[in-house]
């Protein structure tokens, strides 16, 4: 065909070519923009790039078995992770395993593959997806959602720092092959200095935008409720100032009011309480597994036994199964060895742990009157009220948690209950202690701060890192020593465990890095040395 010729007017061919370059200017996004797939201002608004790192780290902080589908957590990485150690040591069960013909972490003779987890899950869940969190964050301009990371990134490796003492934190991700350990004085005024930051960030995010909500498609546990977090994290800062008292109090006294000041305070109900929702995740608390392993590798501990029994606690059968044998509640002391057929048959306490509808739990509404009333006691601004008026709020928190009641528990003067061995093996011992549930308002200050922890302590059962923590903090609640002390004299039987040793997959991969730690750990790299904040006896 031939071509026609156009003779066109020079003025008009400029404007037209003009009016052309501008509309292909102004549809310009549209036509180099895939149809099919989302923007990054898309990805912004339902938080697609963020959320799954998000559920990723709240995975982490406790592992457990999700049914609705395999993400590699079975109940035997918790088992591992604190199954085995922190829930041991803070006296809440012991184990009936038979594993090592008993001579294993529960006798103070440390598993190599038992240690490892809680550390390899900081630093290879926890802490790489925070980072990816925080630069997408920060890409995006959704400052909430990089404080919101930080918060539940700091409840996280808090735990792995109070198992272990110095860990490479500070300059995690820098690049560097051999990662340098940070103090353990360090890593907590690094985590001072994240909450402070997270908390102002978040506060700022509730108060412009009330009704909003962070992440809720990915939030296993406030569903994306804001102002739930900043409640949280005050929490979470009180907590830990309250674990440096003994190290800095001036720090300490500092970062707790902090809280206090924040306009929305701290967790005050069971409907607040940190907690994996059943309703948000598909999941089975790990101890239903455990309690059932085999013949079963976890019963009532002695300790339990002793407090709950000299109590008649109302949490006891919300806690454990009556025995088989006489219908009555039943321990076992840790450090036990050899044949435990005695032990998993029908004489001891079994956990009373339901797969559907037993939370894990972060923090509790009680645990958070109880650091009140620790604060009270030491004469800290705790926002009103007394040492006397939180204790007793926090024992009722407790009830209510727990759906139980007893209008005398608090009047109660009865101390712990003996204990004796049921099912075999270490008869008789006496009470570690007699304090009772009643406040005494003319009590010295160690006594009602007994009164106080050994009361917490059993609110935030099975919370074994929390509870292990506080024993070794404030000495508080009085435990038994184990039977059998395997540590060949680097662990006083005594004074107990004080923390696990170093991984030695560390020993392996960053040889360099885990000998600095050990130079900040300012002792050997033993179960018997102290960390930075364990300064009290």
């Amino acid at each position: 065909m031939k071509k026609q010729h156009y003779n066109w007017n020079k003025p008009v061919c400029v404007i037209a070519a003009i009016l052309l370059c501008a509309a292909c200017t102004g549809f310009f996004d549209d036509y180099n923009t895939n149809q099919h797939q989302a923007t990054e201002e898309m990805l912004s608004y339902d938080y697609l790039k963020t959320g799954a790192f998000f559920a990723q780290i709240q995975r982490n902080v406790v592992l457990f078995d999700e049914q609705a589908g395999d993400d590699g957590n079975y109940s035997s990485d918790y088992q591992v992770a604190q199954g085995l150690t922190s829930d041991l040591f803070s006296g809440y069960y012991a184990p009936t395993g038979t594993w090592y013909n008993g001579t294993h972490n529960g006798c103070y003779s440390f598993i190599t593959n038992w240690i490892e987890k809680t550390f390899t899950s900081g630093f290879t869940d926890v802490m790489p997806a925070w980072k990816s969190i925080v630069a997408i964050a920060n890409e995006q301009g959704l400052a909430e959602v990089a404080a919101l990371a930080t918060v539940v990134k700091v409840e996280a490796m808090h735990r792995v720092a109070d198992t272990y003492g110095p860990i490479p934190y500070c300059n995690f991700g820098s690049g560097a092959m051999q990662n340098t350990y940070d103090g353990l004085d360090e890593v907590y005024r690094r985590f001072f200095d994240e909450l402070d930051e997270a908390i102002d960030v978040l506060t700022a995010f509730v108060d412009g935008n009330p009704s909003a909500t962070i992440m809720a498609k990915y939030d296993l546990i406030y569903g994306g409720n804001a102002a739930k977090w900043v409640k949280f994290a005050n929490t979470l800062r009180l907590r830990l100032a309250m674990r440096v008292v003994y190290a800095d109090e001036t720090l300490a006294r500092t970062e707790a009011e902090k809280s206090v000041d924040n306009p929305y305070g701290f967790i005050t109900n069971a409907n607040e309480r940190a907690a994996l929702q059943h309703g948000l995740i598909n999941y089975w608390h790990p101890l239903y597994d455990i309690k059932d392993f085999t013949a079963g590798e976890a019963r009532m501990s002695a300790a339990m036994d002793s407090y709950l029994n000299g109590y008649s606690d109302p949490r006891r059968p919300v806690y454990f199964v009556p025995a088989v044998a006489d219908g009555n509640y039943h321990g076992v002391r840790l450090g036990i060895t050899g044949a435990m057929t005695n032990y998993v048959g029908t004489a001891i306490s079994k956990l009373n742990v339901d797969r559907n509808t037993t939370e894990i739990v972060w923090i509790t509404a009680a645990e958070s009157y109880f650091l009140r009333a620790e604060g009270a006691l030491r004469g800290w601004n705790m926002g009103g009220g007394t040492a006397q008026s939180f204790y007793e709020a926090g024992v009722a928190a407790s009830f209510e948690e727990n759906k139980v009641a007893d209008a005398a528990y608090i009047t109660r003067t009865t101390g712990p209950a003996n204990f004796t061995a049921a099912g075999g093996g270490t008869g008789t011992i006496a009470a570690m202690t007699t304090i009772a549930p009643q406040w005494e308002s003319a009590a010295s200050f160690e006594a009602n701060l007994e009164r106080i922890i050994t009361q917490k302590w059993i609110a935030m059962y099975p919370d074994g890192p929390e509870g292990w923590a506080e024993f070794r903090r404030t000495g508080y609640p009085k435990l038994f020593p184990v039977v059998t002390n395997n540590s060949g004299g680097t662990i006083n039987t005594d004074i107990q465990v004080r923390r696990v040793p170093y991984p030695q997959s560390e020993y392996n991969n960053n040889a360099t890095g885990v000998q600095s730690g050990v130079a900040k750990l300012g002792g050997p790299d033993n179960g018997g040395t102290r960390l930075w904040w364990d300064k009290k006896n």
